[in-house]
């Protein structure tokens, strides 16, 4: 989950265009309450290299916080920017 202003500055796009170039696979999409949620899945290198990314996003958005959680992998093998 990434807080702050993540909403309309290019975050979903640029984080889809940044996880296709890593090789991970998962979505973004936009919430209601302003916040970005982004699941991924792929090889820990380069999970921890979107998480960096996410940290600061692009140079359009201030990233507030990023909070991580553990999910089930669901074995898809694209990502995808969501409504």
């Amino acid at each position: 989950m990434v807080e702050g202003e993540v909403q309309g500055v290019g975050f979903r796009s640029t984080c889809c265009r940044r996880a296709t170039e890593l090789g991970l696979s998962g979505w973004v999409r936009n919430l209601n309450d302003g916040r970005v949620e982004v699941q991924i899945e792929g090889p820990s290198l380069q999970l921890n290299e979107l998480r960096l990314w996410c940290e600061r996003g692009p140079s359009s958005a201030t990233v507030r916080k990023v909070r991580l959680s553990h999910l089930p992998v669901t074995g898809d093998d694209w990502f995808e920017i969501k409504p």
